[in-house]
């Protein structure tokens, strides 16, 4: 896992503690409230989005125990293409460029260019060359990438 990505996760894991996790004991009392349980579905919903916080918890914090945080700014791979690398590709056929980040799987969010290592692009990337061409077998049809730029940026 990235740093970055770590501290992401710890900044949610904080938001979950201190925010949400009293937000949703204090609607589960104020359901109690209304009395019977049995037919109160805000006390269920509550109930409910309870049992999700406290797992996504339970989530986190095993995670971030057992996950090895690298730091990218000391990798030294020089043009090839490893964990933490940004690559910038760009697609043969309708030269679109896209960026991505290669990270771990917990931190990977495609909307921010996040690429978790296990999936198709990464290991499509991993071990290549700036200037490379790669192949993936997308659900959409096979698609084909320029390697343009690879850098390791904090």
């Amino acid at each position: 896992m990235t740093s970055k990505g770590a501290q992401r996760l710890r900044a949610e894991l904080e938001e979950l503690k201190s925010v949400q996790r009293p937000a949703v004991i204090h609607a589960i009392a104020e359901a109690r409230e209304h009395g019977d349980l049995k037919e109160n579905a805000e006390y269920h919903a509550a109930r409910e989005q309870q049992g999700f916080i406290e797992g996504r918890i339970k989530q986190l914090e095993g995670e971030l125990s057992n996950s090895q945080i690298i730091d990218i700014a000391a990798l030294n791979a020089g043009s090839r293409i490893v964990f933490g690398a940004t690559v910038d590709l760009v697609d043969t056929d309708s030269d679109e460029e896209r960026t991505y980040q290669i990270v771990g799987d917990l931190e990977a969010d495609i909307k921010l260019g996040l690429i978790a290592i296990s999936s198709p692009v990464a290991r499509a990337l991993i071990g290549r060359h700036e200037g490379d061409s790669i192949t993936i077998d997308a659900p959409g049809g096979t698609r084909e990438y320029d390697i343009v730029a690879v850098r390791y940026v904090v």
